[in-house]
């Protein structure tokens, strides 16, 4: 992953799941281009990890692409052609692709929605409709009994339901709304998270 909303977020997960036989371990790399990135994934695959996950947000590589000079390969081509080797040669890493980015993972817990959003910004605000007083500070994402998985959890199977209704990432229209964390929750000692998890009305559930 490349940002720490995405740590704090499953670090969350792990602090609230403690029946969870299995460990989670996020990453950031140091460096963030997709070329590092793809390059620290293929590292981790060669460690003690059963299973990798590269959590890709696509806004810093559309926003990328724009400004790349014609006639280069493009970030979100680069992308595609990463994506392709470690589907083939690498059958212990998952790509999960987020357009515009996590925020838009957090939106589908409330919205059932296919609408386009050009930049996170414009998810967080639609995310205020729902979590008013949302907003990416390690504070808001860690705080005691009150932290972001907590928040999101009862909502967990709307989010899965529209999440797999977008479909997976599609190389022929790369920009399409989509979120494929669906792969995270269903991989095997996670799937058993939200089996148990029932809707509630999120007009008296507290956020």
């Amino acid at each position: 992953m490349d940002g720490e909303t995405e740590v704090w977020y499953l670090n969350m997960l792990k602090r609230n799941e403690r029946h969870i036989r299995i460990t989670i371990k996020p990453e950031i790399p140091s460096k963030k281009s997709i070329a590092e990135q793809f390059e620290f994934v293929c590292a981790l695959t060669k460690k003690e990890y059963a299973h990798v996950f590269w959590i890709v947000d696509l806004d810093t590589i559309q926003k990328e692409t724009r400004e790349t000079p014609k006639g280069e390969t493009s970030p979100i081509e680069f992308f595609k052609d990463c994506r392709r080797k470690l589907k083939k040669d690498y059958k212990n890493v998952t790509v999960v692709v987020i357009n515009p980015c996590l925020e838009f993972w957090f939106l589908l817990h409330f919205e059932q929605t296919s609408r386009v959003f050009n930049n996170c910004k414009k998810v967080e605000s639609q995310l205020k409709n729902h979590l008013k007083c949302y907003e990416k500070t390690q504070y808001y994402y860690t705080k005691q009994n009150n932290d972001i998985y907590l928040k999101l959890k009862p909502y967990l199977n709307s989010a899965l339901e529209n999440a797999a209704a977008l479909g997976s990432f599609n190389e022929a229209n790369p920009y399409k709304a989509i979120c494929e964390m669906k792969a995270f929750f269903l991989s095997k000692g996670i799937k058993k998270i939200f089996t148990s998890t029932t809707q509630q009305n999120p007009t008296t559930k507290k956020r």
